[in-house]
């Protein structure tokens, strides 16, 4: 039997997961490992703590497997965050991470002294403060010194990536999100290089997510307990690798994630950018092309309410409130942006609200203003997909909030479409694990493997009469944003 492994470097933790051939997870070990916050707004963490979990996970991971029958292994991961090394190979400073948020001055540079149109232009998307070229700005404009000394830029997975091959490599997935990779023609944008100074010789090499960069490095392989044989394959970013776990490869797929943030991520063989940059068009792991769009806020709108407002933790027990004559017939509108939001409106002033509340408003009909706030949200961004051409028929729905019947009902109706649950939801590191496969040949293709092995537990239809009656309301809650746009900046 031959295995393969699979790493996912989330911001708070490394989760390691061994499959056979067959895509059935043998064993998993997570490591945790601390952020920091040096200054408000800011997150950083040490890459050589991902490198020592790394290392103490594999250990355990592999403990009772025979090194040789362990074909194949990759990373996948946070996207966005900037590590630098210097000429010895040393990493330079603590990485920026992707959810830091000190770059908002070079981020408007970018986007209005540069502009949004040129960005387009070379990269198919516009700056967001998460992005990596804003970090390197920021790098340059506040700590001369240690820009001065960069000899390699690289993202979070690519680190660990490099420490087990010494190849400095990334895939094109990851690298879209730089702001730095001319996306459509998948190559480093000069321009863009130009602007952030940096010589593309500190870049690192483009793959395919599913290519083999090299065979790990025989005195790693010692230090780990793996054969030198084993191949490394170029990872990808976490989104999408886990849209490879949900089938969501190959043309006009979707997958819509529930999660603490919440993201609509639609696979395309071709190349595509909305006329506002609204959505995220980025290179996809299966070699083709993804539009995503982020929304800083999903099911952690629904946390909120019910932790802080509700004092209760007990999301099922409220939820059973709201009847099925409720749906579509709620005066309360709620606006999902906790945290400010990103897709498609990119306000970082914006805030959550509530509108239409009258004496006789109950806590229940808040609760499902809330969720469907959130419902509303995505329908945004999806309406966006279906201005540029792409008709969504049906998804596939992961994340905490996927585990709510009644939350699924709503959203199934709200984009009038179905919704596939998948049977098993495994993320980033089954996805890497696949990645790992097609580099050794195990796996024909990505988007072959994916389909055959992906099984789906239920399908939410959605209700005619209930589709009408959301169609609705999303036109009025559609009106709120452009109507209190203004007043968030005075605010």
């Amino acid at each position: 039997m031959n295995y393969f492994i699979g790493a996912d470097l989330g911001t708070s933790a490394l989760k390691l997961i061994l499959t056979d051939s067959n895509a059935n997870v043998i064993n998993s070990v997570t490591n945790s490992y601390e952020v920091h916050y040096p200054a408000p707004g800011w997150s950083e963490q040490n890459p050589e703590d991902w490198w020592s979990a790394f290392c103490t996970g594999i250990k355990e991971l592999t403990s009772n497997i025979n090194p040789d029958d362990i074909k194949g292994l990759s990373v996948a991961g946070q996207m966005h965050g900037l590590v630098i090394l210097d000429d010895n190979d040393n990493v330079i400073r603590p990485a920026i991470l992707w959810n830091d948020g000190r770059t908002n001055k070079e981020t408007d540079y970018l986007n209005d002294v540069i502009g949004k149109q040129k960005l387009s232009d070379c990269t198919a998307n516009i700056a967001f403060a998460g992005f990596t070229a804003p970090k390197i700005l920021w790098l340059k404009n506040n700590e001369p010194e240690n820009f001065n000394k960069i000899s390699k830029i690289m993202l979070p997975k690519d680190y660990i990536a490099y420490r087990l091959t010494g190849v400095h490599s990334t895939d094109y997935s990851d690298a879209s999100g730089m702001l730095l990779l001319d996306v459509k023609n998948k190559c480093w944008s000069k321009q863009m290089l130009e602007i952030c100074d940096i010589d593309e010789s500190k870049m690192p090499k483009l793959f395919e997510s599913f290519e083999k960069t090299s065979t790990i490095l025989p005195c790693i392989a010692n230090l780990l307990g793996l054969s030198e044989n084993l191949a490394v394959a170029a990872g990808a970013g976490d989104n999408a690798a886990a849209a490879i776990g949900t089938a969501t490869v190959g043309d006009g797929k979707c997958n819509i994630s529930l999660g603490t943030s919440g993201t609509i991520f639609i696979s395309s063989d071709k190349f595509g950018v909305d006329s506002n940059n609204a959505l995220h068009s980025f290179c996809h792991s299966d070699g083709g092309y993804h539009l995503m769009a982020c929304m800083l806020s999903a099911a952690s709108c629904n946390k909120w309410f019910c932790d802080e407002v509700l004092n209760t933790n007990d999301y099922a027990q409220e939820q059973k409130e709201i009847s099925d004559d409720m749906l579509g017939k709620n005066n309360v509108f709620f606006l999902p942006y906790l945290m400010g939001e990103r897709s498609p409106i990119n306000d970082t002033n914006a805030t959550g609200m509530f509108i239409g509340l009258r004496p006789n408003t109950t806590k229940t009909d808040m609760l499902l203003a809330v969720l469907e706030g959130v419902c509303f949200a995505v329908r945004d961004n999806v309406e966006i997909a279906k201005s540029i051409g792409i008709n969504i028929s049906r998804s596939t729905v992961c994340g905490g909030g996927a585990k709510s019947k009644l939350w699924l009902k709503i959203l199934a109706n709200v984009l009038d479409i179905e919704l596939d649950v998948p049977t098993v939801e495994e993320g980033p590191g089954l996805g890497a694990a696949i990645l790992a496969m097609t580099a050794t040949g195990e796996a024909q293709s990505v988007e072959k493997y994916a389909g055959e092995h992906f099984s789906c537990k239920e399908t939410i239809t959605p209700d005619n009469e209930l589709v009408k009656l959301y169609n609705e309301r999303y036109e009025k809650y559609s009106k709120i944003y452009p109507a209190v746009k203004n007043l968030y900046k005075e605010l």
